[in-house]
């Protein structure tokens, strides 16, 4: 999952416009969370999952890679 959703989420808030700081206070997490999620250090919790997928109106499987 790492690369895959790396790029989606990097690509999503690209597309949407916001900054890493301005994501992370809408979900509740931390700049540097978004930071590492997005450069492949770590992956997210589900909860941070489902938060995402809300927040981008998109499934957990689309930022999975799963889908596209």
């Amino acid at each position: 999952m790492n690369e895959i959703f790396s790029n989606r989420l990097k690509e999503l808030r690209m597309e949407a416009g916001i900054s890493q700081r301005t994501l992370a206070n809408a979900i509740n997490a931390t700049q540097k969370a978004i930071d590492f999620w997005e450069k492949g250090i770590n992956e997210p919790k589900l909860s941070f999952l489902i938060k995402l997928a809300q927040f981008f109106n998109v499934s957990i499987d689309y930022l999975a890679g799963l889908e596209d």
